[in-house]
């Protein structure tokens, strides 16, 4: 995130964004000024929704929105790249003032992120911009956000999730943490001879 905003502040911005919302760079880049809901300490997104799953309907499911909360350090940034514009401006932009939303698949961003990736020593053939949303979900995971939760403020469902990363998750030192809170320790369990420390006079 840092990388990104010493190499444009408004790529910095949308890399911020994906890392903060855990959302597909599709969704974000179609934020309207108008989703930005700057409550003063609980200030959220109404992020669209992705056309997955959508079926039939995948025009109507974009058109969605669902709340998504973001930190008191990001919306003032937001709000400071919102000042003046219309409501129905694009909220992120590049440096230029054009949207991020070009409707093709060739994203603007697309050699800036290779370049980042490269920068911070990182293959970007392997490390991708959807490495931020990856993070987003396993943080929460870490985190003992609720799976239900997580799903939905991700805009996908928990069987994606188990799929995705249930095997990963055991081999996170946070998970080893976590999971040795409930191990059960027997007091009545004898000690092992090496254990046993004589204490003088008895």
């Amino acid at each position: 995130m840092h990388a990104a905003y010493d190499r444009d502040a408004q790529l910095g911005l949308l890399v911020e964004v994906l890392a903060i919302s855990g959302a597909r760079p599709s969704q974000a880049v179609r934020l309207l000024v108008d989703d930005l809901r700057d409550h003063p300490t609980r200030p959220k997104l109404a992020m669209p929704r992705s056309g997955k799953g959508g079926g039939r309907n995948r025009s109507a499911r974009k058109a969605q929105r669902f709340l998504v909360p973001i930190t008191k350090g990001l919306a003032a940034k937001l709000r400071a790249a919102a000042q003046g514009r219309a409501p129905d401006a694009p909220l992120l932009t590049q440096s230029n003032g054009w949207s991020w939303h070009t409707g093709s698949r060739v994203w603007p961003y697309r050699h800036d992120v290779r370049a980042i990736v490269i920068s911070i020593g990182l293959d970007p053939d392997v490390v991708t911009i959807y490495a931020l949303r990856h993070s987003s979900i396993a943080r929460a995971l870490l985190r003992n956000v609720a799976i239900r939760l997580v799903a939905s403020l991700h805009d996908t469902s928990v069987g994606q999730i188990e799929r995705n990363y249930s095997r990963h998750i055991t081999q996170h030192e946070d998970a080893d943490v976590q999971a040795r809170a409930g191990l059960l320790e027997d007091p009545a369990a004898p000690l092992a001879a090496g254990n046993v420390v004589a204490i003088a006079g008895r």
